[in-house]
């Protein structure tokens, strides 16, 4: 790849679907300003067509449109996955903030965000993170915790699929068999029980074999003492 492949490779090209057209203005001159950020479309309510916003892959869109079904009407049936939306300019009300969320915004800044807020909102949706007023960070929180209260008990630790062959092979773990003493006892090379082994320790998240033996036991598998 050529510099100049690696260069546009990086930049975040960002679409600007805006209502409001001093704010739509006012964030082109901004953008132009940062060479990681590359203006690839704008558009309104009205003029938006919906095939050459699709073409130009964009990877942020940001939005002011705080009417997020007026929005959908438009953009959210042939919009890209890939790309992030950022609502700009809202008011600091609960109920817009979660009808944001649970549309799928991972950027949400009020009104009086500041240009260096809109840049870093950009930059970090662009890497996979989310954005919101620390304000309504409690916001989140109450939501979450309230539908984690919700959920059954029983479903909120999930028990690990394992295999015949994983079941047999961490029981013998349990008794305390090495890898070598397994692989004897299976008809396998120590070669693949290290692998297998491996394998559940990640599948388990655990750190070393007395502890998956644990959390298996603790999943309701029955293996070996």
């Amino acid at each position: 790849m050529s510099p100049t492949d690696t260069a546009a490779a990086s930049l975040i090209r960002v679409f600007l679907l805006m209502e409001h057209r001093l704010l739509l203005g006012a964030l082109l001159r901004l953008f132009r300003r940062h060479s990681d950020i590359l203006v690839v479309g704008q558009g309104g309510q009205d003029d938006l067509n919906p095939r050459s916003a699709v073409d130009q892959q964009c990877d942020v869109l940001i939005t002011d449109f705080a009417e997020l079904k007026r929005r959908e009407a438009s953009i959210e049936s042939i919009w890209p996955e890939q790309c992030k939306t950022i609502l700009i300019g809202m008011e600091s009300g609960e109920q817009q903030f979660i009808a944001a969320v649970r549309s799928g915004v991972t950027g949400y800044l009020l009104q009086d965000a500041s240009p260096s807020d809109v840049v870093a909102a950009v930059r970090a949706v662009f890497r996979g993170d989310a954005v919101c007023p620390s304000q309504l960070c409690s916001t989140l929180f109450r939501l979450v915790a309230q539908n984690v209260g919700e959920m059954p008990l029983q479903n909120s630790i999930s028990k690990p699929a394992l295999t015949l062959r994983q079941q047999r092979l961490v029981s013998l773990v349990a008794k305390g068999l090495t890898n070598k003493e397994i692989a004897s006892h299976l008809n396998l090379s120590e070669f693949t029980i290290r692998n297998h082994i491996h394998r559940i320790l990640k599948q388990l998240n655990a750190g070393s074999r007395s502890e998956a033996v644990e959390a298996i036991r603790a999943c309701g598998y029955r293996i070996g003492a």
